[in-house]
């Protein structure tokens, strides 16, 4: 790892039972952690088999918290839907979900919903973010490659479909061995929405009406 990054230690790893609306089922390792360099409370979730990170990268994604998508279900975005399919994959492959206190692309759930209110005026997500004063995506990787030092994870296969995710890993001394593309989770209330991840932040995601 990178030798300027503060080094984090687990705090304490529980197991919880998982079920999901669907009635998808799995068992987690749940860690926290100390000397998280922002101070909040993220999470590194263990899910399917413990493998040898150094025989074999666990398949990882980093996913930012989203109360509307991941709880109430919001279909202005694929929180949910990616969080859901996350889960099931990393279990079936082995790795962790790495539970980020993100909110809104860096900027809080109240501004997110300000500029949920911009976006009904005609804004797309990040000239959203950008009219409220704020980046148009703040979310910083550091406490996630921070985690995986302290879990002995040098080297990852990525789940992910933000090519940012994994340039900031690997400025932060991960090494992102592969890039695995998550699903198209398109509604007819996030079409907007995904279509701006497209293009305005190179997101992969094939969309019909992208060209």
């Amino acid at each position: 790892m990178d030798e300027t990054l503060p080094t984090a230690t687990v705090r304490t790893e529980v197991t919880v039972p998982l079920r999901f609306p669907d009635g998808y089922v799995t068992s987690a390792r749940v860690h926290s952690f100390h000397g998280l360099v922002d101070g909040r409370e993220h999470l590194a979730i263990g899910l399917g088999e413990r493998r040898d990170p150094d025989a074999s990268p666990p398949l990882v994604r980093p996913h930012s918290e989203c109360l509307t998508g991941d709880v109430f279900g919001s279909q202005r975005c694929d929180c949910g839907p990616q969080l859901r399919e996350a889960v099931e994959r990393i279990a079936d492959a082995g790795g962790y979900l790495l539970y980020l206190r993100q909110e809104g692309r860096g900027i809080g759930l109240y501004a997110k919903l300000d500029a949920y209110a911009l976006q009904d005026g005609g804004l797309d997500t990040y000239e959203a973010n950008v009219a409220l004063g704020r980046g148009a995506d703040e979310r910083d990787y550091t406490v996630a490659a921070q985690m995986l030092a302290a879990l002995g994870v040098t080297r990852v296969a990525l789940l992910s479909n933000n090519p940012d995710k994994a340039a900031q890993l690997e400025r932060l001394g991960v090494t992102v061995v592969d890039q695995v593309l998550t699903g198209v989770h398109l509604s007819p209330a996030n079409a907007g929405y995904l279509a701006a991840k497209v293009t305005r932040a190179d997101h992969a995601l094939d969309l019909p009406f992208v060209p």
